[in-house]
């Protein structure tokens, strides 16, 4: 069985980067070198984060104002960290989180221009020192990433799509957001590429997670 350092791992990027597709690329990779792996979301990963997900992601873009959404955001954070991140990486499994707390900075304090005092206020109350020990922020440009999610909108009925509405503008805003994140945080943040190939991208990937897992077999890296 191979040996490796449990992480708690989060992916973040603007809708569209690509980077839900490359955390289940990854996830399949783990389990098939023998990695015990819980693959989660947020907002959701458990039953009460997945309503509160609904609630924040479904419907008219003006529904909730900053203060409303990054409260509900972190009840959410609240549950899955006690009733699933925390646990899984007791008994030893990588978790994989599509999206962390970086996404609630990004999308309500860059994105919306809200109080990041507040913010901070609500993480160290809620997160504390259980941040992820590496944050993948998959890059691309605002205006392709747009593009992406719009045409998923368009294919994928009842698509999760509230925050789409907001314009490539705000998505910007965003962009600019995760990687004044990267910035601030260089121990735990990795910017990844994320244009070409989804394969050019898994590379990528790979090339840091390994490194950070401290794999045992080196025939696996």
């Amino acid at each position: 069985m191979t040996a490796y350092k449990p992480l708690f791992i989060s992916v973040e990027g603007v809708d569209g980067s690509g980077k839900s597709t490359q955390i289940r690329m990854l996830n399949e990779k783990l389990l098939s070198l023998g990695i015990s792996v819980v693959l989660t979301r947020e907002p959701g990963g458990v039953a009460v984060a997945e309503e509160i997900r609904n609630l924040l992601l479904k419907g008219d873009s003006d529904k909730f104002d900053a203060k409303s959404e990054a409260m509900l955001f972190y009840t959410a954070r609240n549950e899955h960290l006690r009733q699933l991140i925390l646990p899984s990486l007791e008994e030893g499994k990588i978790v994989l989180s599509d999206r962390f707390a970086d996404s609630t900075m990004a999308f309500q304090h860059y994105g919306r221009g809200f109080d990041r005092n507040f913010i901070d206020l609500l993480h160290q109350q809620t997160v504390g020192d259980n941040n992820p020990d590496l944050t993948l922020i998959f890059m691309i440009s605002a205006d392709e990433a747009h593009n992406r999610a719009l045409a998923r909108m368009s294919a994928v009925a009842g698509a999760e799509d509230r925050m789409e509405k907001e314009g490539v503008e705000f998505q910007k805003r965003i962009a600019k957001g995760f990687k004044e994140i990267a910035q601030q945080n260089p121990e735990r943040c990795v910017i990844i590429n994320a244009e070409g190939s989804v394969e050019e991208v898994a590379e990528r990937v790979w090339s840091v997670v390994s490194k950070r897992l401290e794999l045992k077999d080196s025939s696996i890296a």
